[in-house]
């Protein structure tokens, strides 16, 4: 009988589930006052730290958060997956004392439910209330344990490094991302999470086990980043306070150099690390991974943040929002939605003053080794414990990924799809249709308007026979490939690929530039998303993104163009995944074409071949 683990998930804030909808562009909107044009860095920094010296100490002992600077802008925005990925709070402050729910996982056989001046068992499976600031509500299930499968029972124990050397051992690229999403919400099941909380409430994993996401980043790393590589602010890194009401973003222009950087962290400003993906390569293999669970782009910021600060107000952001806490404690509160339109928002909100909040759903102190999971639209803020920093990493996905932004897409190429094809919508409007329609006119009783507006509606309905909607799915899907982060190989998919060909210079020469294929040879794509077969005109392109860059959309879309004769073939690599097909198998009037097929994907990184890649000498 296999082991069963308990779970520690805790806390939902209930959504309006009226205005649902179902993560790629959201730029984080920055109503900014500009810095002099002659405005030295170290000028900013002196005044940081001739400000903090002014400044007195809170009655807590807490260490004086970053100080206003003149010259710095505010910011108005915050969480942006694209330019600048989801923008968490940095925060950890005391425990306030209010009353909430965690179950925490035990290594015994039942869940225990730990309230603040309060304990309680529960038996594992049974429906109990909540408790929040002290009131109980009703809905909150407790996980039923769980089995996990083998090669995860040892989610409490194995290594980011282990994980990924299991994984990386299946074939199909969407079974290694459902593993790693399981690892990451551990020890709650993927079906609970997407049937209770995803897109409907916040969560709290509260796991006990500082080490859980050792391996992924660390301030040894964030430190190494900076020594290593051109951080430029504003571009990969922001320096930002939360002080008195008022967000700030202190960013000098240029590179960001350790002395400066950890200068700023000093005087009590906040680092945001925009796309740490770019040079960790751990978060950029989670996230080439993950990418492929949810079909949409998956993106990072790191958050440092020095004891006793605030880095960012409170705010909402357009994306799912997985907090994954990596040193240190925080300090969040959770809100309930205000209102039904700020439910599963298209965009980030503004900065809000702490007088626009509404009612605390969730106040706690996120230790290492923990999970925050908030939907978009959750408005949240974090502050930092007074005697210790705090390390978080927040992963992010799901940005413009809704019904309606896949409509925003389809209804224009519907329209012009219905006037091309029925001439119905190319006939004339009324000639007295401005005598009895408008605002003017809204309240005649002329009996013009109701059949006006009937003829409106038929219309519209109408529009539905011409709605292109799988060429709008792949301009989503065109869309997500551009967006994705290029695939980390394991060695044995190098060895593989176009990676692995033997080609070098030796003795003179290039040597084994052309690798062997022949009709027998066994072929698979890389990816199950690593490329989209789309019309064009008048060929049919195939867009992906092996070739992508870990600086987002620092290229344009990559597509090859497929003459539609191969088209056959290609859809048969597709759907074949991750089985192997030989190459004589694909579409094409001669082997010679399906070879030169097979040779154009390998060349781009699309495909793996059966064994290890020979050449032809001397070629």
């Amino acid at each position: 009988m296999g082991q069963t683990w308990n779970t520690c998930e805790l806390f939902n804030n209930n959504f309006n589930h009226d205005a649902h909808k179902m993560m790629s562009k959201s730029s984080e909107n920055i109503s900014s006052k500009k810095t002099n044009a002659g405005l030295q860095m170290v000028s900013g920094i002196q005044k940081l730290k001739k400000k903090q010296k002014n400044m007195k100490s809170k009655k807590n002992g807490a260490k004086q958060r970053c100080p206003v600077v003149k010259e710095a802008f505010e910011d108005t925005c915050h969480n942006s997956q694209v330019t600048k990925e989801p923008q968490s709070k940095a925060g950890d402050g005391s425990d306030v004392g209010s009353v909430h729910c965690e179950l925490v996982l035990k290594k015994t056989k039942k869940v225990v439910l730990k309230l603040k001046r309060q304990k309680q068992e529960i038996t594992p499976g049974i429906s109990r209330t909540k408790v929040v600031n002290g009131n109980c509500k009703p809905k909150v299930v407790v996980q039923t344990p769980k089995k996990f499968p083998e090669d995860l029972e040892c989610w409490g124990q194995c290594s980011l490094k282990t994980l990924l050397q299991d994984i990386g051992k299946l074939q199909n690229s969407k079974d290694r991302a459902a593993k790693m999403f399981e690892w990451m919400i551990a020890p709650v099941s993927p079906t609970q999470f997407f049937s209770e909380l995803w897109e409907k409430k916040s969560a709290l994993v509260r796991r006990c086990k500082p080490d859980y996401y050792k391996g992924l980043f660390s301030t040894a790393e964030f430190d190494r980043i900076l020594r290593e590589n051109d951080v430029q602010f504003g571009v990969n890194l922001d320096v930002t306070s939360y002080s008195g009401g008022k967000r700030e973003t202190h960013n000098p222009p240029g590179r960001a150099l350790p002395l400066v950087v950890w200068d700023y962290y000093k005087n009590g400003c906040s680092l945001r690390l925009l796309n740490p993906q770019s040079f960790s390569l751990n978060v950029w293999n989670v996230l080439s991974i993950l990418q492929e669970h949810f079909c949409s782009m998956a993106g990072t910021n790191v958050y440092l943040t020095p004891p006793g600060t605030q880095g960012f107000a409170p705010h909402y952001d357009d994306i799912e929002a997985f907090v994954l806490q990596l040193e240190g404690k925080k300090h969040w509160r959770v809100y309930k939605a205000r209102s039904n339109d700020e439910v599963l928002p298209q965009f980030s909100s503004r900065n809000f003053s702490q007088d626009e909040l509404g009612e605390i759903v969730l106040d706690t102190v996120l230790e290492a080794g923990d999970l925050l999971y908030f939907p978009r639209g959750v408005i949240h803020q974090g502050d930092c414990l007074p005697d210790q920093h705090s390390l978080h990493i927040t992963l992010s996905t799901y940005q413009r990924n809704s019904w309606a932004d896949l409509l925003e897409k389809l209804l224009p190429a519907t329209l012009q799809s219905a006037i091309e094809e029925d001439l119905e919508f190319r006939t004339g409007l009324p000639l007295d249709y401005l005598e009895y329609m408008g605002v003017q006119n809204s309240e005649s009783n002329d009996r013009r308007r109701a059949s006006f507006i009937e003829k409106v509606h038929s219309l519209i309905k109408k529009l539905t026979n011409y709605a292109p909607v799988d060429a709008a799915v792949d301009q989503k899907a065109v869309n997500f490939l551009h967006d994705c982060l290029p695939p980390v190989l394991t060695q044995e998919e190098k060895a593989l690929s176009v990676h692995g060909a033997p080609a070098r210079w030796e003795n003179g020469d290039a040597r084994d530039v052309v690798v062997k294929t022949e009709g027998r040879t066994r072929i698979r794509l890389l990816r199950k998303h690593i490329a989209r077969l789309c019309s064009g005109d008048p060929s049919l392109l195939l867009y992906y993104s092996a070739e992508n860059s870990r600086v987002y959309h620092k290229d344009e879309p990559k597509f090859l163009e497929i003459d539609s004769e191969y088209a056959d073939g290609i859809e048969k690599l597709i759907h074949s995944y991750p089985k192997y097909i030989t190459v004589d198998s694909l579409s094409g009037e001669t082997l010679d074409d399906k070879v030169s097929l097979a040779s154009a994907l390998f060349e781009k990184g699309l495909i793996l071949i059966k064994k290890p890649t020979t050449s032809l000498e001397g070629n």
